[in-house]
């Protein structure tokens, strides 16, 4: 502090001198001291070290911070771009960046951010649509005569697609349509880039993507004009956007998401050596499998040609014949017993049928009385005299006039 006095007058402090005043002034502070702060946690990245970095922003302003591991190992929850955070801790200037920044001792959830809630809700709307069905999803082809990249010229992205592309199987043609990836413009040109090639029918397979960042920075692939274009086309579609941490409403609507933009190129191009050697590896199989038809069909030949029916064929055809006349015997033998016993049927129904013949009973001297209707008379008592009869005998009729009846109980 003297320091300070002493020399703003007379000489320059240096960077490191200023820088540690300051850091002073900010330790020495009652409020900065113990702070409370709420806001969106954003970039959040949890070093190896165990050390956590991250953002707290709201509408007006942002402020880096950062958490220790001996700090870190008591959250009791996932932090995650777009949450809503209370964070405690003081605030000091980090020296070697010249920056201040919150050094938290704890922090809490608070509900989720803006971003959070909206990427929820529409996720929820598109899913009831049915845009992220597992039964939509194209399969990617063997070997693209040529891929499409929707990604920005000049970041890395493209180039490591380029560099994997070459290096498994050189050759292939990779078509990139510009666009921005993060931005208000970003999500109109990513729908364009999509659609251009879908519809050119140049590619086999398109790949969209950026490499990682913040939740904003990652918005334009949330975008809904983006994930109803992504499902909407036929070519197939790999999203690879962020890092493999990173999730985006695009990677749902993807027939395929792939944690990078080097394992999208991987994904989409075949290794040519892994090729080559499948392909080497089922012309062996193919040659070994009609090898072994050929020695198959040339033993059952040889089989063949030494068989019996070869060498002998009179023997084979004396022996069908004489097992079909021993066929044909056992079949008349049948037969004859079938109509033996249909004989003896119609017989014994013959003799039942004869029985109940009434004619055969007038033949033994009986006759039958009837009215002239037809009517059988059975009793003396249901005529009357004058009534007019009729008697059938063995052979012809009487016509007869009743002039008497007498009832008589027969024994």
């Amino acid at each position: 502090m003297n320091r300070l006095k002493d020399l703003q007058d007379t000489d320059a402090l240096s960077v490191t001198e200023l820088t540690s005043y300051i850091r002073r002034l900010f330790d020495a502070d009652s409020v900065l001291g113990r702070v409370r702060v709420r806001g969106e946690l954003s970039n959040f990245r949890r070093h190896y070290s165990g050390h956590c970095y991250f953002t707290i922003k709201d509408a007006g302003a942002s402020i880096r911070c950062v958490m220790f591991r001996s700090r870190a190992v008591s959250l009791r929850f996932a932090p995650a771009d777009g949450a809503r955070v209370r964070v405690a801790g003081h605030v000091s200037i980090y020296e070697r960046d010249g920056t201040y920044q919150l050094y938290a001792d704890s922090m809490t959830a608070d509900g989720q951010g803006d971003l959070s809630v909206a990427f929820a809700r529409l996720r929820e709307k598109l899913l009831a649509e049915g845009l992220f069905e597992e039964s939509l999803k194209k399969p990617l082809p063997l070997l693209p005569r040529a891929i499409g990249v929707v990604t920005s010229p000049t970041g890395a992205v493209i180039r490591d697609i380029v560099s994997v592309a070459q290096r498994r199987h050189p050759g292939i043609p990779i078509l990139l349509v510009p666009a921005q990836v993060q931005g208000d413009e970003a999500p109109a040109q990513i729908v364009r880039g999509i659609k251009l090639l879908d519809r050119s029918g140049r590619v086999d397979v398109i790949i969209i993507g950026r490499g990682g960042g913040s939740v904003e920075e990652l918005w334009a692939f949330n975008d809904e004009r983006v994930v109803r274009a992504i499902a909407a086309a036929v070519t197939p579609i790999v999203s690879a956007v962020g890092h493999q941490t990173d999730f985006s409403l695009s990677d749902f609507a993807a027939d395929l998401r792939a944690a990078t933009p080097s394992q999208a190129a991987e994904l989409v191009v075949p290794d040519r050596t892994e090729l080559l050697r499948r392909l080497q590896s089922a012309q062996q199989r193919l040659n070994q499998s009609l090898k072994h038809r050929v020695i198959r069909r040339r033993l059952r030949l040889e089989r063949c040609l030494s068989s019996r029916l070869f060498r002998r064929p009179q023997e084979l055809l004396r022996e069908r014949m004489q097992t079909l006349d021993q066929y044909q015997e056992r079949l008349s033998a049948v037969i004859v017993k079938v109509i033996e016993r249909r004989t003896r049927r119609w017989q014994l129904a013959d003799e039942k049928l004869n029985m109940l013949n009434p004619m055969k009973v007038l033949q033994r001297g009986y006759s039958v009385v009837r009215r002239p209707d037809g009517a059988i008379v059975r009793r003396a008592d249901t005529v009357e005299s004058g009534d007019a009869l009729e008697v059938w005998l063995q052979e012809g009729r009487l016509g007869v006039v009743v002039t008497e009846t007498e009832k008589v109980r027969h024994s």
